[in-house]
């Protein structure tokens, strides 16, 4: 008997082994091509889901109530026919969302591999593959939820549309259902709302603008973001001159041209604090970055901070001031400083007029307003104190190492002669103002404003201190917050809690971080300070009859703007009135905004008890002679009760003897009890 070689009794087993994995692959090939084949067939003979209802997004307020929602009420929605779509928006389209479109079966298997490599290469997800057909199956079908499950579905629905439809009847599907922004879905309501024509006479421009927006209706809408608008424009006329679709002489002439833009679309949802709503909408995708698909469509539920009695008062506090002017306009933002919570906030006269939000505009000055700010650098660097006199006078004020000069004058040409803060807080003096920046540092003013909360542009020059920098209503509340809180900064919130419709948690605010930004006895000495703008003398004694409680403020007037920024201990509240087209304010119109604070502050704060702002430790009370700014002794004509924070208290006094009478304790508890006092009898009298 033949006996095998040892290489060939090995070489056996291996031959076997090949060919019954051979055979297992082939017969796993055919296992899953039949798999394929009966789902496809499955699939085919399937009939597609009714299309999404579009579950609106709900917003709740603070106690727990549904006020608003994330979609309109009606879609804005009118369907047309492929024909009735100009060619330009046709291609613009496909050139920037799908240029494979005619090529694919539902996906673009090349644009896959190719996005996987440059989100690997950027470490993120920088760019996407996702073809008309996948967006289309998501917007008729899905929520857009970022589930492996809601992904297979959608892969599911996209070879059944691939397999029931033209890729024409899917185009015109796709341009039919796509979000545009303000309310409008599908390309002829788009259209209407943004240049008031029709989908078929858009020119290529126009085109280019439309196409762009659905990546992200609200970064990318010329009424929200011109800037984005445009760059998202030049983006899109670019890849169509890659697809050649259309020449770079056509692209540049394009970018060029002037668009001639209809007014925002009018919404009328019945929702309340529709400004509010846009505020929590830019924070839920400009911030946590959910997507805003998911927002319009995705059924989720919105707890905010919102306080509608507050939201109410501000409301009705606003519509009264402003009275019959068509073209004044307004903004409040009402915060509470131990919280951060956005209670209350108006973007404007009218939503439906106009869905600016003024709340958040950077471009108006803040006039005297913004002198609290420096104010409490100089406290707080104990560099100045509230008996600190400078003279108010006509002055010519020297900066920049001698090189330049200011000269800044007093509303109405009043100068008071030798004061100290408190008169010049109340009578809001410049030249006590100019005096301070340039003792301070306006660098070092700067870095207080930073610390408080305002991220808008300033100048280091004198003129700062009488809020030449243009800021924000909403960065001044933030600001006085931190006053109104003792010295401690908390961000501001508005978003507690987000929520799907089965109630799984996908947002949950963090706990408010508080950062002590300066020595509590510092804000408080500022905050007694400004109780006395509501005196007699200050600039918001006409209001003071209206608040029956402790306020502390600051008004603020230019040419074009009107403010008054103020806190309780339970809301920091900011308060602008003016005209959008820098029209100038009349007497009349630049007297609305301390109104408005009043009757919002007291009727937010209705049911609340009055109470009074907390002294922290580190503050001395003593005696002032107001004209000199020295320790009041007997042989001194008038005395204040001033606070100091310890340390900082004059020692010199206005009599020349080395040491004042001291006051007796009943005395100056009478003293200290004047104050609280007198707001409480004209809270009770009231």
């Amino acid at each position: 008997m033949q006996r095998l070689s040892r290489k060939e009794r090995e070489r056996k087993p291996k031959r076997s082994r090949f060919k019954l994995l051979l055979k297992l692959t082939l017969f796993g090939s055919l296992l899953a091509t039949a798999a394929c084949g009966i789902l496809l067939l499955y699939l085919y003979e399937s009939p597609l889901p009714p299309i999404d209802s579009n579950q609106n997004s709900r917003m709740f307020d603070a106690g727990g109530e549904a006020v608003a929602v994330f979609s309109p009420a009606e879609k804005n929605q009118k369907k047309v026919a492929l024909g009735q779509i100009s060619p330009f928006l046709v291609k613009a389209t496909l050139s920037v969302e799908d240029r494979h479109f005619y090529d694919h079966i539902g996906f673009d298997f090349k644009g896959m591999a190719r996005a996987i490599l440059v989100n690997l290469e950027h470490l993120d997800k920088v760019q996407g593959a996702s073809t008309l057909t996948q967006q289309l199956a998501r917007n008729l079908y899905l929520s857009h939820e970022r589930t492996w499950t809601r992904k297979t579905k959608e892969a599911l629905y996209t070879t059944q549309l691939e397999m029931k439809y033209s890729k024409q009847e899917i185009l015109q599907m796709y341009l039919n259902e796509i979000y545009y922004g303000h309310g409008a879905y599908g390309i002829e309501a788009a259209a209407q709302t943004y240049f008031g024509k029709s989908a078929k006479d858009l020119t290529l421009a126009e085109s280019a603008i439309l196409a762009g927006i659905p990546k992200g209706p609200t970064y990318y809408s010329p009424f929200n973001h011109m800037k984005n608008a445009k760059d998202r424009q030049k983006t899109v006329l670019g890849t169509m001159v890659e697809t050649g679709a259309i020449t770079r002489q056509q692209a540049d002439q394009a970018y060029a041209q002037m668009l001639d833009f209809q007014s925002p679309s009018l919404r009328t949802t019945g929702d309340k604090a529709p400004y509010f709503r846009d505020y929590v909408r830019s924070v839920i995708v400009d911030d946590l970055g959910i997507d805003e698909n998911l927002l319009e469509h995705g059924g989720l539920n919105v707890y905010t901070t919102l306080d509608m009695d507050a939201q109410a008062a501000a409301e009705s506090a606003v519509s009264k001031e402003l009275g019959n002017d068509a073209e004044l306009e307004a903004a409040l933002v009402s915060i509470d400083p131990r919280s951060g919570s956005v209670k209350a906030l108006v973007g404007g006269s009218n939503y439906v007029k106009s869905q600016y939000n003024h709340v958040f505009a950077t471009t108006r000055q803040p006039g005297s307003s913004f002198k609290p700010i420096m104010y409490l650098a100089a406290l707080a660097s104990k560099k100045l104190t509230a008996a600190s006199q400078f003279n108010s006078q006509p002055t010519l004020f020297h900066y920049d190492g001698n090189r330049k000069t200011y000269s800044p004058k007093n509303f109405g040409e009043k100068y008071l002669g030798e004061i100290n803060m408190k008169r010049a807080i109340a009578a809001s003096d410049n030249i006590y103002a100019v005096n301070t920046i340039l003792t301070v540092g306006a660098d070092n003013v700067i870095e207080m404003a930073r610390k408080m909360g305002i991220s808008s542009k300033l100048k280091a020059v004198p003129s700062l201190a009488l809020g030449t920098s243009p800021v924000s209503p909403f960065e001044m509340a933030s600001a006085f917050a931190v006053i109104g809180n003792q010295g401690q900064s908390v961000k501001p919130v508005a978003v507690l809690k987000i929520t799907d419709p089965a109630g799984h948690v996908l947002y949950e605010a963090p706990k408010p971080k508080k950062e002590q930004i300066v020595d509590p006895a510092a804000a408080y000495v500022l905050t007694h300070l400004m109780e006395g703008v509501f005196d007699t003398g200050g600039t918001g004694n006409r209001v003071s009859s209206l608040i029956k409680r402790p306020v502390a403020g600051k008004t603020g007037t230019t040419s074009t703007d009107a403010w008054l920024v103020g806190f309780t201990p339970e809301l920091s509240t900011a308060v602008w009135v003016g005209y959008d087209k820098g029209k100038t304010l009349g007497t009349e119109a630049s007297r609305k905004a301390a109104p408005i604070f009043a009757q919002f502050t007291e009727q937010a704060l209705d049911q609340v008890p009055p109470k009074m702002f907390k002294v922290p430790g580190g503050i001395v009370s003593a005696y002032v002679d107001p004209k000199s700014g020295k320790l009041a002794t007997a042989s001194c004509g008038e005395k204040e009760l001033e606070v100091f924070i310890s340390g900082t208290e004059p020692t010199e006094t206005c009599g020349g003897e080395s040491k004042p009478e001291p006051p007796s304790a009943p005395e100056a508890q009478k003293e200290e009890r004047r104050s609280w006092w007198k707001d409480l009898k004209r809270w009770w009298m009231e």
